[in-house]
């Protein structure tokens, strides 16, 4: 019996092609769709979770206010995981580590700049993460000084085929030389920190310091078990208070108390490892993370897909049942039970999902590397193959194939055979209505991605054309300058003599890298003020293009300016000042230091425009260090990079020239919302080419219903136009719903989405009419198609139709 069921099953997929492939290609696409968000979702929510003890791991985190500021950051102490060890019973064992800017690293033959992955780490950090050596004792490699544990990857670039341990590296941030004592397998994709080259701690000074104000680098801690996160943050706090307490009072004049009786606060506390990846709110990750409220977008965005894929089957399934009415009429006539065929249909439909998935899987499997290219991942195709993934894609296209089918099984199956023989039964108002509804359904999914698309797009749109209150064009970062060290200043002189070079500037920190929380007083008062700051000589404003609203810029004409500062409008309204020029704030750095206010730069977005512009304060650089080069528009960029590095070679030859372009380092921060940009294309595309599908499907299928109705309207003397227009009249009936119904959630989510920046776009009516009017086009241009062809038919061939 059952081969019975398939051999007329495949006879009426072979009869009737269009159909058949229509159903099949748009469910296919959709369910491949929707494989590769499960993928990516499960990617996401898996990080870290390669790491046995994962349940029972913590990072430290720093969370603080002061003067009304909240200070959040993954910064610690070096003394923290030590005393929590020693002082909180539950905590098993600690790891510090501290991340380095660009390492200029040399083996024997050649110097290479390391950007990233270079860290210093505690002697234990491969028993406490269980990242793999490939050569190397685990419990050894990072116990003596100077020696340095490197990546697989870092093994091959340095030393090629030869064995790596025993070899030596030279750092150049500290002029020391490094022995290998192991190597680390190249660590998952979804691990939030990924190294090249881990540098011991022992001896190093920095790791050594007792200083619980000094926070610089990452704690981890490991529990014995699962900690009770509340108890011991309770715990920590008590901790905190008598270690950070003594010091506090000795640096500020109040204790612990008094400070935090102010309304300030100052508290490390527990952040589970899992969860760092998705739920990490302090803006300075080791690397960017992810989200979750994008997980939970894109879940949506996969299930709206393999919903529109599957009101498509549903559709084409229930209008074409109708046409084989006579079919099962015949069949109840010859006797056969209707069970019998309920479940023909089913068997029909559950083969057409099968294919379907047979052929998605196989298009995630040869797609796979161009989607990790694409949405920056590193999902291995194992993966698609795992028994969670096989079992979704069974169980879904049986979940399909039985929904999509058991409508028209039950509903066909239920008419006597002498009205159905007669002709009594047609495609009826109940099934109308239904595929009405289904396909309003559709469109209005497909209409609330366009206009999430085109949000998505005016804001990223919007974050590279703003004006920043700076120029970022044109500007060229010479990354190790301070490398010049005495000859820094001649280095600047023969670049500012190039006719390419129309500014060039020494300063400390190249935004939007600035440090944000520099605390500053006014002298006589007890009030603190977090500020951001940084120190550039004097021509940063013409390198930045930043402009000067009062007062005047640094001047080698005042001895003065050693100790004078530029502040920004924000820092005028923090301070309450109308006169700004001449007033003082006090700056505790290596030395206590009386300030003076010599001029207000215009506010400029120093940070993301996920944030407000905050205070800062500009004091003066007098020695070379990053160099920030504005090279003359017209010059194209390369033709400017390699004037300034025919000078470096001329000064430097031994030395790396390392540079970056602003403008890079700006794109850089909205990298995750480019993402979604192009998985928004990417899949709002795929929702309407299916959508399409689905009408091109339908349209077929009226017109063929509706042909002897054709027929006469144009015996008649009906204009092909107006034909047209009859048979596409239904459809705009139900984009024009669709419109409507799509108004809502697309606003809801966009607004959710646009709090995140400081800086947005509003969202304008003619987003949503525009969406609607794109939806109306396509699926006009994809109905006219079939409208037209059925307008043309001749009367004759039409009246003849059966």
């Amino acid at each position: 019996m059952v081969r019975n069921y398939l051999k007329i099953a495949f006879r009426n997929i072979a009869k009737q092609k269009l159909f058949s492939f229509i159903n099949i290609l748009g469910l296919s696409i959709g369910m491949a769709a929707s494989l590769f968000v499960v993928l990516y979702v499960i990617d996401e929510l898996s990080y870290d979770q390669f790491h046995a003890d994962i349940e029972s791991m913590y990072r430290m985190d720093l969370n603080g206010r002061l003067s009304g500021q909240e200070i959040i950051t993954i910064s610690s102490c070096p003394p923290l995981g030590p005393a929590m060890v020693n002082e909180i019973p539950e905590i098993e064992s600690y790891l510090r580590i501290q991340q380095l800017g660009d390492v200029l690293v040399k083996n024997e033959f050649e110097t290479f700049v390391e950007e990233k992955g270079m860290f210093y780490a505690d002697s234990n950090f491969f028993k406490f993460f269980d990242f793999a050596l490939i050569d190397g004792d685990k419990n050894s490699v990072l116990t003596e000084p100077n020696t340095v544990v490197i990546s697989e990857e870092a093994a091959l670039k340095y030393f090629g085929d030869q064995p790596a341990v025993g070899q030596q590296l030279t750092f150049f941030n500290s002029n020391q030389t490094y022995k290998v004592t192991g190597v680390a397998a190249n660590q998952p994709s979804n691990s939030h920190l990924h190294f090249r080259m881990l540098l011991s701690t022992t001896g190093v000074e920095r790791f050594e310091s007792t200083m619980w104000l000094n926070n610089g680098h990452q704690t981890y801690v490991k529990g014995f078990q699962p900690l009770d996160m509340e108890d011991v943050n309770a715990k920590i706090a008590v901790l905190t208070k008598k270690h950070v307490g003594p010091q506090l009072e000795q640096i500020m004049g109040k204790t612990f108390d008094e400070f935090i009786s102010q309304g300030n606060a100052y508290g490390y506390y527990l952040r589970p490892v899992k969860g760092i990846h998705l739920y990490s709110d302090t803006g300075e990750e080791i690397e960017p993370g992810g989200n979750i409220q994008y997980v939970y977008l894109f879940s949506a965005i996969g299930l709206f897909i393999i919903l529109i894929a599957c009101i498509n089957f549903m559709n084409l399934s229930t209008a074409k049942s109708a046409s084989r009415s006579k079919e099962v009429g015949l069949r109840k006539t010859f006797g056969s039970l209707r069970g019998q065929l309920v479940k023909q249909f089913l068997v029909e439909s559950l083969i057409f999902s099968i294919i379907s998935g047979f052929l998605a899987v196989t298009m995630v499997y040869l797609l796979l590397p161009v989607f990790n290219n694409f949405a920056g991942k590193g999902i291995p195709v194992s993966t698609l193959f795992s028994l969670e993934m096989v079992s979704l894609v069974v169980g879904l296209s049986f979940l399909v194939g039985i929904i999509a089918g058991s409508y028209p099984a039950f509903y066909l199956t239920a008419f006597r055979p002498s009205e159905v023989l007669k002709g009594k039964v047609k495609s009826g108002a109940k099934s109308g209505r239904l595929r009405g509804i289904l396909v309003v359904a559709q469109f209005s999914i497909s209409i609330v991605l366009i206009v999430c698309t085109i949000i998505v797009y005016q804001q990223l749109n919007y974050t590279q054309n703003i004006n920043l209150g700076f120029d970022r064009e044109n500007v060229i970062v010479v990354e190790n300058a301070s490398r010049l060290e005495s000859n820094g200043k001649v280095f600047k002189d023969k670049l500012m003599a190039l006719s390419s070079i129309s500014a060039a500037s020494y300063t400390n920190s190249v935004i939007p890298g600035v440090n944000n929380t520099t605390v500053f007083k006014t002298p006589g008062s007890e009030i603190d003020h977090i500020m951001g700051t940084y120190l550039a000589d004097y021509e940063h404003l013409d390198a930045l293009g930043l402009t000067l609203k009062e007062g005047r810029n640094f001047s080698r004409e005042f001895a003065s300016d050693s100790t004078a500062i530029l502040v920004n409008e924000a820092t005028v309204k923090e301070m309450g000042w109308e006169n700004p020029i001449g007033e003082k704030l006090w700056f505790f750095g290596r030395t206590e230091q009386i300030l003076t206010v010599i001029g207000v730069v215009k506010d400029f977005n120093f940070e993301s425009l996920h944030t407000v512009v905050r205070p800062l304060v500009l004091r003066h650089l007098t020695e070379a260090n990053t160099l920030v080069v504005r090279f003359e528009k017209g010059i194209p960029a390369n033709e400017a990079v390699a004037a300034i590095k025919t000078e470096w070679e001329e000064i430097a030859p031994n030395e790396l020239f390392q540079y970056g372009f602003l403008d890079e380092d700006f794109d850089a921060l909205y990298r995750s919302e480019q993402r979604l940009g192009k998985i928004f294309y990417l899949f709002t595309s795929i929702a309407i080419f299916i959508a399409c599908l689905g009408l091109f499907g339908m349209a077929a299928f009226i017109a063929e219903q509706r042909t002897k109705e054709i027929g006469i309207r144009k015996a008649l003397g009906a204009s092909e136009i107006g034909i047209s227009a009859l048979l596409s009249k239904e459809f705009v009936k139900y984009i024009a719903f669709a419109m409507v119904i799509s108004i809502y959630p697309a606003y809801y989510v966009m607004s959710e989405w646009l709090e995140s920046f400081a800086y947005r776009i509003d969202i304008s009516p003619i987003v949503f009419i525009i969406s609607g009017l794109v939806a109306l086009a396509i699926a006009l241009i994809t109905v006219s198609y079939q409208a037209i062809r059925a307008a043309r038919v001749n009367p004759v061939e039409s009246l003849k139709y059966e």
